[in-house]
């Protein structure tokens, strides 16, 4: 079927906005593949540095006879995601050698797990360790031994940040290796309503402990449909996994044979081979479209509007909230992951996943079809799911019918008709808000305000009981300038539960949310962020704000708020201790949250 005629305009925005700086970039990645493999240049001293090491594999790479893939790792085995990582370098350097190739660790990136820094300082170094591990992995890849690359990563900035230094490198082929995620343990619903007991002080925190440990239970990614596996959707539907390869659970043959698999598949898109397909080539404008597309088809996370216009920005492509939104209206949900429904993400795979939905999107016109992808060219190759066959994946067609249709169902009978993402714009500035999971009742909320200059604030005011109707809870200087831009995940039991009341509550921030949050409304990435002068920092207890997820508005309903003076906070007390001394650079040079919250400067 033709490419929607909406999808195809707001394609050809992106691309006449950013003929300029993708023009450039992509004369930089011509230049450095013009250049041939990189070792070839080294000195005999600086090739004997690298392969000094390699064992059996230090005379094939001084002879150049095979292509060098170079691994950049996020493996650190306190993230439950990415402990398995631990054992692929293995699986990549047998794979390498079975194609008469090599492949050596190039360096590693650091790994934040965002579930354990919730509601933490360290939470304030999340959304810049994006940045780092971009430039990590650009330090990985710089000593420019390497004819392809694997990318070892998973969760919430971890990816992200990995694209942006592999399209640093965007003349290489690469390949994103998943680990996949856990088995299923306590239904996600049951982990939140134990979460709001114990906030109401219902139970304690043994009964706390308990449930999160049933709920997170050994090695692979939390099964919600958070930040970390939108991530996986995303490189899937951008075309950097293997077709069928986001959701195998760690540990078992089929998720070592695709790790294999990687291997032999990046080294055939080098240079060396007739097959020659870059990143660059892959990241286009219609692979990042096509990334919206599913994040909007499948509820995805609101992190990933942030880290896609960072992504886009580092292979010269320029989005803007507006093109999220004018998807969002285009495209209908397909899916119900939980916190948008009650499935995880191994009921969502065993219902059709992502193959299926890939595959419903091309039917309805919703999906550009003939992108270039590591599998080949076209989307189609996504419809597909792999098998095992002699220990080795074999890809063959899949479901074309919902196994579970109150999980994954058709664009003739969706869930919903939008992809539940707006743009909100008005007297208040302009921000974004998450609709997928909120019951219509709730997408109209107009309420006095509460002010709060932190998280712990606006909890301590619950717990005091201060909140006894309806609210809209306003949580500013969160932004990436005053503070990094921490989720503020924790404050969802306390608003869910006077959401529960019958009280029409809201929150409004500069700051971010969780990918796993969903039920109660929420404005986020307000800009300007109160730091840098925005109408949030003029907001004042009692003012009577309209949060309005149907007109796309953000208003403080008080005329005279605008003639306020700007509300000021003392930030100091949060610039240091738990690393944020060395971060001071990064607030003094960050970008606002709808150019992608980098400190690159795009």
């Amino acid at each position: 079927m033709a490419v929607h005629p909406k999808l195809q305009q707001i394609t050809d925005r992106i691309v006449a906005r950013s003929a300029a700086p993708r023009s450039a970039y992509l004369e930089r990645m011509r230049a450095a593949a013009s250049k041939g493999p990189s070792r070839a240049h080294l000195s005999c001293s600086g090739q004997a540095h690298a392969y000094a090491a390699a064992g059996e594999d230090q005379g094939k790479l001084a002879t150049g006879i095979g292509g060098n893939l170079g691994i950049v790792t996020a493996y650190n085995d306190m993230l439950s995601a990415h402990q398995p990582f631990e054992v692929f370098p293995d699986v990549l350097r047998a794979a390498a050698r079975s194609v008469g190739g090599t492949a050596q660790v190039a360096g590693g990136v650091p790994a934040m797990c965002d579930g354990v820094t919730q509601g933490e300082a360290g939470m304030e170094l999340s959304l810049f360790s994006r940045d780092v591990i971009a430039m990590a992995a650009g330090v990985a890849l710089s000593h420019n031994v390497f004819d392809a690359a694997v990318f070892l990563g998973v969760c919430d900035k971890i990816v992200p940040g990995l694209v942006i230094g592999a399209q640093a490198f965007g003349h290489l082929p690469a390949v994103f290796v998943p680990a996949g995620p856990m088995t299923s343990g306590l239904a996600n619903d049951d982990k939140a309503m134990v979460r709001q007991k114990f906030a109401a002080g219902e139970c304690g925190r043994e009964e706390l402990m308990a449930a999160e440990m049933a709920a997170y239970h050994g090695p692979g990614t939390c099964t919600f449909y958070g930040t970390a596996n939108t991530n996986q959707m995303l490189m899937e539907f951008m075309g950097l996994h293997l077709p069928g390869s986001s959701f195998v659970t760690p540990n078992t043959g089929m998720r070592e044979a695709l790790t294999a698999e990687g291997a032999r598949r990046a080294l055939s898109l080098s240079a060396l081979g007739d097959s020659y397909t870059p990143v660059c080539d892959i990241l286009d404008e219609k692979a990042f479209v096509n990334g919206m597309v599913g994040l909007m088809a499948t509820g995805g996370s609101t992190n990933l509007l942030i880290h896609m216009v960072a992504m886009a920005r580092a292979g010269g492509i320029v989005l803007t909230p507006e093109d999220f939104s004018e998807v969002s209206e285009l495209v209908p949900l397909l899916a119900r992951v939980y916190p948008n429904g009650l499935a995880d993400v191994n009921h969502f795979h065993a219902a059709g996943g992502l193959g299926l939905v890939i595959s419903e999107l091309l039917k309805g016109g919703l999906l550009h079809p003939d992108t270039m992808t590591v599998a080949g060219r076209g989307l189609a190759l996504y419809t597909q799911e792999p098998f095992l066959q002699d220990d080795e994946p074999v890809w063959k067609a899949g479901t074309d019918v919902s196994l579970n249709d109150k999980i994954v169902s058709t664009i003739d009978a969706p869930f919903a008709a939008t992809g539940g993402l707006k743009h909100l714009k008005g007297s208040l500035g302009a921000g974004v808000i998450k609709v997928s999971a909120v019951k219509p009742e709730f997408h109209i909320i107009e309420a006095p305000a509460r002010v709060f200059h932190s998280q712990e604030d606006a909890k301590a005011a619950f717990k005091a009981g201060e909140f006894t109707g309806d609210v809209i809870v306003v949580v500013r200087f969160q932004g990436p300038k005053a503070n990094g831009m921490p989720e503020l995940h924790s404050l969802t039991p306390m608003l869910a539960i006077l959401q529960g009341r019958g009280q029409k509550v809201a929150l409004v921030t500069d700051g971010r949310m969780s990918g796993a949050s969903g039920k109660v409304p929420a404005a986020i990435h307000v800009c300007p962020e109160a730091v840098d002068g925005g109408p949030i920092a003029q907001v004042q207890d009692g003012d009577m704000l309209r949060l309005d997820a149907v007109s796309g508005t953000l208003e403080n309903l008080n005329a005279d708020a605008a003639a306020r003076p700007l509300a000021s906070a003392d930030l100091t007390g949060g610039h240091a201790g738990t690393g944020r001394e060395l971060f001071a650079p990064f607030r003094a040079s960050v970008g606002a949250a709808e150019t992608g919250a980098s400190v690159f400067g795009w």
